[in-house]
């Protein structure tokens, strides 16, 4: 049967890139956006190049259209899916005291809530048959304080310790829960930062921001077997930032 793999934020930069290299390998992608023309030229490179690919439409912000995000993954999985990539995030940057409470809610709805309750649905499909493979998008910024980051990084340090939670209740079962926490990264949501994202990658040791496949290398990794006894890990691709 074919391995499906559901991959949320999907149509573009790192996760565009992650659906695109699983895809060369045979796995049935399963791709999450909000802009259905992004979503279906997605779609149509990935088959224009004899990969599986099927595109799901929802815009993510709460626990209900999470849920249905995975069903009906499940559905055009045949019954499964195999792999959860958890990447679809926003990453506002400003003061804490500047932060509205409608900037809040969404940033932690999405960045949160909806990872929250798409391993609430499927991880225990998963379990149940003794095999899975979650990875988690986080960030550079969730292991440090950094001006400006509050929002952002506390939101992503909640995915750190929920990656060691959920690795705890479903590890035991064969579903293997791991996160990717990439530095500046260089894609389309990203352009608007100009040059503070050059003096954000400056701060590291290679002294560049990454390029999307950089860090897609990174989550297809943990996501197949071929990181098969690691689990609960946080893989950083920072260019080496947090390990100076």
């Amino acid at each position: 049967m074919t391995i499906s793999a559901l991959v949320t934020g999907g149509t573009s930069g790192i996760g565009r890139a992650v659906a695109n290299k699983l895809a060369q390998t045979g796995i049935h992608v399963l791709v999450v956006g909000r802009n259905v023309e992004r979503g279906e030229k997605t779609i149509a490179e990935i088959r224009a190049r004899g990969g599986q690919a099927d595109f799901i439409s929802s815009d993510l912000r709460d626990a209900s259209s999470a849920r249905q995000v995975a069903r009906r993954a499940v559905e055009l999985g045949h019954g499964q899916v195999d792999i959860l990539i958890n990447n679809a995030g926003v990453y506002p940057f400003g003061p804490t005291h500047e932060t509205t409470e409608e900037s809040f809610d969404k940033v932690y709805s999405l960045n949160v809530k909806v990872p929250y309750f798409l391993v609430a649905e499927l991880a225990p499909l998963m379990a149940k048959r003794g095999k899975g493979a979650i990875v988690n998008l986080s960030t550079m910024v969730a292991d440090y304080g950094a001006s400006g980051m509050s929002l952002y990084g506390s939101s992503k340090a909640a995915i750190n310790l929920l990656t060691k939670v959920w690795t705890a209740e479903y590890g035991p079962s064969g579903v293997r829960v791991n996160a990717v926490s990439p530095g500046p990264t260089r894609t389309e949501g990203t352009e608007a930062m100009g040059e503070g994202l050059e003096r954000l990658a400056a701060e590291a040791p290679a002294g560049r921001p990454a390029i999307a496949d950089e860090i897609a290398e990174a989550i297809v990794f943990l996501a197949t077997d071929r990181s098969s006894f690691i689990q609960g890990a946080k893989l950083a691709v920072d260019g080496g930032r947090t390990a100076i």
